[in-house]
């Protein structure tokens, strides 16, 4: 009897400790793509019937509170953002998520989960080793191009002249090709015209008499 009574009083020390202390675990890594991520947070300590502190902190220095609730289980969960972040969640007893929306590349960083209990006392505190969250950038294929409605007037003369500019050169081209095919058959005409008929067989050459000379010294007295 005595020795179960020695195993109670070292097994309620330990309890007290185990109480008295908050542990935080957090993914090491998460990858985003579509600018949006849910970092959940489980923790090992029992929250209810406690004012606690939930939030959650970017940067190796924590300089940046990102998203944060407090308040206990009697009242509805408010997350919200005192640095503009985009964020909401969900908490229970043993995890809390924060969802975060509209990330971009350039918030890049590790995120660390803090847990605190406020009251009743003693206040305590714990934050997790912290998550990397990486933010790719986001690729768009065949996204329609929305125009503002003071570019819409721009871009319809500039289609009207890239209409009238083709029709134009279209003209033009069909112009210059009547023009050459006239003048070639102007070209081919000229030539026929130039051509001198000939009489069909051999022609006569006519020959001149001949006259032999007369010799006048001959008839001198």
């Amino acid at each position: 009897m005595l020795r179960l009574l020695l195993l109670a009083l070292n097994f309620f020390p330990s309890i007290q400790v185990i109480e008295s202390k908050i542990l935080v675990k957090q993914s090491p890594m998460l990858v985003v793509y579509d600018n949006q991520v849910n970092l959940s947070c489980k923790y090992t300590y029992n929250l209810f019937s406690k004012e606690f502190r939930a939030s959650l902190y970017k940067g190796v220095d924590c300089g940046v509170e990102v998203c944060v609730t407090y308040g206990n289980f009697s009242h509805p969960h408010q997350f919200h953002s005192n640095t503009g972040f985009s964020c909401g969640g969900d908490l229970d007893n043993e995890t809390v998520t924060f969802y975060l929306r509209n990330l971009y590349v350039n918030q890049t960083d590790i995120y660390f989960c803090k847990i605190e209990v406020m009251y009743p006392p003693p206040y305590l505190d714990e934050k997790s080793n912290g998550t990397i969250i990486h933010v790719k950038e986001k690729h768009r294929h065949h996204c329609p191009t929305h125009l503002s409605p003071e570019s819409k007037p721009f871009w319809a003369v500039v289609v009207i002249g890239g209409v009238l500019a083709f029709y134009s050169m279209l003209v033009t081209v069909a112009f210059y090709l009547y023009w050459i095919k006239s003048k070639r058959a102007r070209l081919l005409q000229s030539d026929y015209m130039n051509m001198t008929p000939r009489r069909p067989g051999p022609t006569r050459r006519h020959y001149q008499p001949y006259a032999p000379a007369r010799d006048f010294a001959a008839y001198r007295p």
